[in-house]
């Protein structure tokens, strides 16, 4: 009997193996590098435009850096205490705060009240979501320039109020940017707590009704709490807009009357670009900016998980 003969492996064989191999190597390692590929775009995008601005600020807030000498040297820190001893640093520090709480309590204020309007179902939610949106889809330099009409007394359809200037006394120039941004703002922040509305469950009010509590008593100890993250949320938001406010107040008032709106980023511009031509002292002042700003969220995002523990 003849032995059974055996099939030498073909060379296609032994090449099919290797290829399968890589094949499995690549499956392996495809989505690790399909991530990298999706968030590249995004690093780069914020490494060009937002660390590399950082570090050149950085750079410039320790020189002599003028708009059109350039670098002239070293010169820390006397940039940091030129711009804190700056006549108008105060005061713009005074009144960004003011503005920042006057703002933030009327547009969270009015926000969760238009949401809790045009959360339940009815045939006129759409057109109340709808015309609450429209401002937010406006710019906010188009929005300034509308106000700004509005506002001027020799156009202004808003005489028919008594009111003699909308911008000519601070108080005045304060609470008209006020009502600007809470005009541009209110549909945006109202939308963000709506969404927080309706991920609250039907069957937590339900258990609420069921053990006897009124509406008052439910907004309270129901709605408010579960609406806590978005709350956080629209103020950190809010919060950060304000302090960096520049836009409406450039074109509605140029820091008037008497230097009494000059915001801190205005005060930047003014030391950079204003006159002054110092962008080393303005770049010092951006860096003061930042360091409070990142301050601030840190206070509120740790709030925010205290109170939720």
């Amino acid at each position: 009997m003849s032995p059974t003969p055996t099939l030498a492996a073909s060379p296609a064989a032994d090449t099919a193996r290797p290829a399968g191999r890589r094949d499995r190597r690549l499956l392996r390692y495809s989505p690790a590098l399909t991530g990298w590929a999706y968030a590249a775009p995004t690093a780069i995008f914020i490494l060009i435009f937002f660390v590399v601005p950082i570090l050149l600020v950085g750079r410039m807030s320790v020189s002599d850096w003028g708009l059109f000498a350039g670098n002239r040297g070293w010169n820390a820190p006397d940039n940091f205490t030129s711009a804190v001893d700056d006549r108008l640093f105060w005061p713009a520090v005074w009144f960004t705060i003011k503005y920042t709480v006057v703002t933030t309590v009327i547009l969270l204020g009015l926000s969760l009240g238009l949401a809790l309007v045009v959360q339940e179902s009815s045939r006129w939610n759409g057109l109340l979501r709808t015309s609450f949106l429209v401002p937010g889809a406006l710019g906010l330099a188009s929005a300034s320039l509308l106000f700004y009409a509005l506002y001027s007394p020799q156009s202004s359809p808003l005489g028919f109020l008594g009111i003699d200037s909308f911008l000519g006394t601070p108080s005045a120039a304060l609470w008209s940017t006020v009502a600007l941004i809470v005009w541009r703002f209110a549909g945006f922040y109202m939308l963000l707590i709506l969404v927080g509305l309706q991920g609250i469950s039907a069957d937590v009010y339900e258990a609420a009704r069921l053990d006897g509590a009124d509406r008052r008593q439910t907004f309270r100890f129901v709605t408010l709490p579960l609406l806590r993250p978005s709350l956080a949320l629209c103020t950190i938001l809010c919060v950060t807009g304000s302090m960096l406010a520049f836009d409406q107040f450039y074109i509605l008032t140029k820091g008037g009357p008497d230097n009494s709106t000059v915001t801190i980023v205005q005060l930047v511009y003014n030391m950079a670009f204003g006159g002054q031509n110092d962008l080393g002292r303005a770049a010092a002042l951006s860096i003061l900016v930042l360091a409070a700003l990142l301050v601030m969220n840190a206070l509120q995002f740790r709030g925010l998980r205290g109170r939720e523990r």
